[in-house]
């Protein structure tokens, strides 16, 4: 229901806006908002056209570490801390895998990989869930953890800064991993506290340390190397892990004497039918987010807030990225959009070139990702999973803007 709640919202707030445009005098807004109707629909076809081979791919060769053993593998080893972060999920049950190569993928940086593995995770949550139009608690906490995006590699946050001539490209590494390390936090937090999970448990707190972890070796390790090796080594091992992922899989097929081709074609007619099914929940998501775009909504809101803040003689500057950050639960490219657009204006390396980029890092989208993954298996009651999700991108972008200053300012 909140998700229905938001997507009137913003017809009617884009409405409230260009009639107040219109009565100062902009005549143009409402046939920009109407022109906004057209082109994202057409986007989102565009996207769940793009997602069709991806994901025909990657379901396929899930498929096939299905049929080899190797989720099952995976799910028996994970099963002791995510059957306490997903109490109603049976234990040793095989969408433990799924859950963990999407969680890896995204932890990489590997949009187009994380994105067919996550709906192959939340196709297999669906089939435990007893009401099918409904999201149960370990669909929304999976979701949840998306929505956070917990990254250990900012791979395309580092690409934009060089390309835009940053002096050093990395030195957004540390900042971002530890916004999106809180963002994660707050989100597993917030959701099971909603959920009256017990977070006071040690193998919980094992796991969870266990990851905090391996976040700070990792950091530690980055800290070593230059700028030049840094990028070069995040980008290389990224694409490295992901391919030994596919060898591994198409060797477990061959070890348990899979016919390894036609398993991943039944894998990928999954692919398809899902990228099909998709698409009237991206046409709805994306036309009520490029109509509140095109009314200027987004710019009184961040008119607004400098405002209030100057009046509260708070320091200001980081309202000048306030648009990534709104941006950035809305549309991946829109938010990446407003990063761009921030950096070109303000230089790269300056206080709000650098913020931009953390708030592009500290979080994902969360209406896209609610709009595919619950679209994808015709989940229409989100129940707590916006207000969660939206508490978790907020306090990562709170924490983006205090380690800039830490960092930056």
């Amino acid at each position: 229901m909140a998700l229905n709640y938001i997507w009137i919202a913003f017809f009617l707030i884009a409405f409230v806006v260009g009639t107040a445009k219109t009565l100062l005098g902009d005549t143009e807004v409402f046939p920009d908002m109407m022109n906004s109707t057209f082109v994202s629909a057409k986007t989102a076809f565009e996207i769940s056209l793009g997602l069709t081979g991806v994901l025909s791919f990657w379901l396929g060769i899930m498929k096939v570490g299905e049929k080899g053993g190797l989720i099952n593998a995976c799910a028996r080893w994970l099963s002791p801390f995510f059957s306490r972060l997903f109490p109603d999920i049976p234990r040793n049950h095989p969408v433990y895998g799924n859950i963990f190569m999407n969680f890896a993928a995204n932890m990489l940086g590997l949009d187009n990989a994380a994105t067919p593995l996550g709906l192959k995770a939340m196709a297999g949550l669906q089939e435990l869930n007893p009401r099918k139009d409904t999201a149960s608690n370990p669909m929304i906490m999976f979701l949840v953890l998306n929505t956070s995006g917990l990254c250990i590699i900012p791979v395309s946050v580092m690409v934009y800064r060089a390309q835009l001539g940053a002096a050093q490209p990395t030195d957004v590494f540390i900042p971002i991993l530890l916004a999106t390390c809180i963002a994660t936090l707050v989100g597993i937090v917030v959701t099971a506290l909603v959920q009256r999970i017990n977070l006071i448990d040690r193998t919980l707190l094992l796991g969870i340390g266990g990851i905090i972890g391996f976040v700070a070796l990792v950091v530690w390790g980055f800290s070593q190397l230059d700028r030049e090796t840094m990028n070069m080594v995040a980008t290389t091992a990224s694409n490295i892990l992901l391919f030994l992922v596919i060898i591994g899989f198409l060797l477990s097929g061959m070890r348990s004497k899979v016919n390894v081709y036609d398993a991943f074609v039944d894998g990928a007619k999954e692919g398809f039918q899902t990228a099909v099914r998709i698409i009237p929940y991206l046409v709805a998501i994306l036309v009520g987010i490029g109509v509140f775009r095109a009314s200027g909504a987004m710019d009184w809101i961040v008119t607004a807030v400098r405002e209030g803040v100057v009046w509260l003689n708070i320091p200001s500057e980081w309202v000048d990225a306030l648009p990534t950050a709104l941006m950035k639960p809305l549309s991946g490219s829109g938010s990446r959009g407003m990063m761009v657009d921030e950096m070109t204006a303000y230089g790269a390396d300056s206080f709000v070139g650098h913020l931009c980029c953390l708030l592009q890092g500290s979080t994902d989208t969360t209406f896209y990702i609610l709009a595919v993954y619950f679209g994808s298996v015709n989940i229409s009651r989100t129940r707590h999973a916006v207000t969660c999700g939206l508490v978790a991108d907020v306090c990562g972008s709170i924490a983006a803007i205090l380690l800039c200053y830490m960092f930056f300012g």
